[in-house]
């Protein structure tokens, strides 16, 4: 039987090469491989930083801490994300204010207002499964109400708006690395992208034990580095991401077609150039699906099944927690299927030709 991952992390000689190269140089910890790995992110991102760090919700943590975020400040998010998103605002004493998404399983623009209170600092849009969040209007209430946006990129490095690289329009941007993401480091790790020369040089020592020279600490910082193995990795799948996007969403134009008129394929609006970071149909007997292609060597996710306006950590230490009937409904239905950056056409065609045996087609 043949299988198919749901995704697949790239490596190849290249990538051996590279990391044999970082562990024979004698350096492991922020040396040449993490400075050069930072300044091809930020020719990437178009961005005048990018800020390793040893994953990104440690990223975030330490951008938050750098823009001020404090006990009682409200940042408002979309509860359809990974939890990993919301745990660095809460650990800095703020509130996520959760809202609604929209058809494209971003944050829901237009219920940012109704959102606001006078503790609201932020607005963090989440780029989800690699397709951009609808940013014109996101800028142009945080900019009527004065407040700042973080874009979470987790999902979508590389993916464009209106032809600028998504992390490159807030005040930062975010980014993982976790294997399955659609840039990898074999490992965790994340980074800070920023054009705010301040905010940068705090993250870079706040990673670092608060430090600039080895021995003078200038503020209380931690140990969350990045290292020179997984950065001589990521410099070449850096060099393949532009290449594997577009095989994604070569993958995804041929399941839009094939899976027309049998679920409903995720949309792609017209100032988005997503990159599929999951490509996510939603169906009426989700489970009985995934269960017949598991069956049939075929992986499938749910990203994801509890939004984090109910998780538990979430119920036990907020109250008047809002009702959000779309994502409450969507998470029953919503289904994730194979892609990745190196899945072949005729990948996807088994893929396809299983969900239409499934549905009698």
């Amino acid at each position: 039987m043949q299988k198919i991952p749901l995704s697949k992390s790239f490596v190849n000689d290249e990538v051996k090469q590279a990391a044999l190269r970082a562990i024979e140089s004698g350096w492991y910890i922020l040396a040449k491989e993490c400075e050069a790995f930072e300044a091809e992110l930020a020719k990437h991102t178009a961005t005048k930083h990018a800020v390793l760090s040893s994953s990104l919700t440690a990223g975030m943590y330490l951008l938050h801490l750098a823009m001020g975020l404090c006990s009682g400040d409200e940042v408002i998010v979309p509860s359809h994300t990974a939890f990993a998103g919301i745990e660095p605002m809460i650990h800095c004493g703020a509130k996520p204010v959760f809202v609604d998404v929209d058809d494209t399983y971003c944050i829901d623009a237009e219920q940012l207002e109704n959102a606001i209170t006078p503790r609201t600092v932020g607005i963090m849009p989440v780029h989800l499964y690699g397709h951009p969040a609808n940013l014109d209007r996101v800028f142009e209430i945080a900019k009527k109400r004065n407040l700042w946006v973080v874009e979470d990129c987790a999902q979508a490095q590389g993916a464009k708006y209106k032809g600028n690289t998504v992390g490159s329009m807030g005040v930062a941007g975010g980014f993982s690395f976790f294997p399955s993401k659609n840039l990898t480091v074999l490992g965790d790790g994340g980074c800070i992208c920023t054009n705010d020369d301040k905010i940068a040089d705090k993250i870079r020592m706040l990673r670092n034990h608060g430090r600039k020279e080895k021995y003078t600490h200038e503020m209380i910082g931690f140990n969350l580095r990045f290292n020179e193995v997984q950065a001589a990795v990521g410099r070449v799948a850096l060099r393949h991401l532009d290449a594997f996007n577009q095989n994604r969403r070569k993958i995804a134009a041929y399941y839009n077609e094939r899976l027309k008129g049998m679920v409903k394929t995720p949309p792609e609006m017209s100032w988005a150039t997503a990159v599929y970071h999951m490509y996510v149909i939603s169906i009426d007997r989700r489970d009985e699906l995934s269960k017949y292609l598991k069956q049939n060597g075929i992986e499938t996710g749910i990203h994801y099944p509890v939004p984090n306006h109910k998780q538990p950590a979430i119920t036990k230490i907020f109250n008047n927690l809002p009702r959000l009937p779309k994502t409450e409904k969507l998470v029953d239905n919503i289904l994730s299927l194979p892609i990745h950056g190196e899945m072949s056409l005729d990948e996807a065609k088994v893929v396809c030709d299983f969900i239409a045996k499934f549905y009698g087609k």
